[in-house]
């Protein structure tokens, strides 16, 4: 029943215009920056800051959305002899995954057309890993909260958060106890953003850690490349998992 539910979900989300919408503008932004940079390696560095911050907007705002429009069928499967981890699990797939088309046509398609690599490939790998946590964390936000306006304030107010202040709090904290050894401090404290954790994934695999400034450098020396990078890939899993298994736990007894 679960794939009845997802397939019912991504038809009715492929075809609306946000979705076609969203899907174009990735599509001008991979081909532009391709195109203007002159240089592959400068083009995917331009795509991943696109995809870093683009993206996790995208994710929670629309999964938010949609999930708040799709309360009145929500609420005619629960009147069915269905599990409520069903029906919640079902809409969770059906966005991530119609969102996932949305970003394979839209980046990773050009992505495999100007750098077939193992850098553009963790790119895809990253966009896909992003797009599952925070439609995870915005269902979470969207049960936890009955009011749609709140519900989209929470959703912006996260993303303000994991593309914004985190890093400033990072540098704060960092800055007032550089007199201390951080560098276990700094593995951690990278591990309570996923963006962070993206963009880990991505530069180490490049290469390039002193562009990430001193969490790469720590990833870089502590973890190494493959084990910085499976470091991140798991604890990414975990920001997917628990965000899921929160909205089900609350959701299964959620008063509709």
């Amino acid at each position: 029943m679960i794939l009845r539910i997802v397939k019912y979900v991504l038809h009715d989300i492929l075809r609306s215009r946000i979705a076609l919408a969203y899907t174009l503008f990735l599509l001008v932004a991979s081909f532009g920056l391709f195109n203007i940079s002159g240089d592959v390696s400068k083009g995917l560095v331009s795509i991943l800051s696109v995809v870093l911050i683009v993206l996790p907007l995208m994710s929670l705002v629309f999964a938010t959305v949609h999930f708040y429009n799709s309360y009145e069928f929500i609420e005619l499967l629960s009147a069915q002899p269905l599990k409520r981890d069903t029906i919640l699990l079902g809409e969770y797939f059906g966005v991530a995954l119609s969102l996932c088309t949305a970003f394979i046509i839209g980046v990773a398609l050009p992505v495999v057309l100007y750098d077939f690599s193992p850098t553009g490939l963790s790119i895809i790998g990253i966009g896909l890993l992003l797009t599952f946590v925070f439609v995870a964390i915005a269902f979470l936000g969207a049960v936890c909260t009955r009011d749609k306006a709140r519900g989209i304030g929470v959703a912006l107010l996260l993303w303000f958060f994991f593309a914004l202040i985190f890093d400033g709090i990072a540098l704060f904290l960092i800055f007032t106890f550089q007199d201390y050894p951080l560098e276990k401090a700094t593995i951690a404290m990278v591990a309570l953003n996923p963006i962070d954790l993206a963009r880990t994934i991505v530069l180490l695999q490049m290469d390039v850690s002193a562009l990430m400034g001193l969490t790469g450098a720590v990833m870089q020396e502590f973890l190494g490349s493959t084990l910085g990078i499976c470091y991140s890939i798991g604890v990414l899993v975990i920001w997917i998992l628990a965000p899921v298994w929160l909205s089900v736990t609350i959701f299964r007894k959620k008063d509709l």
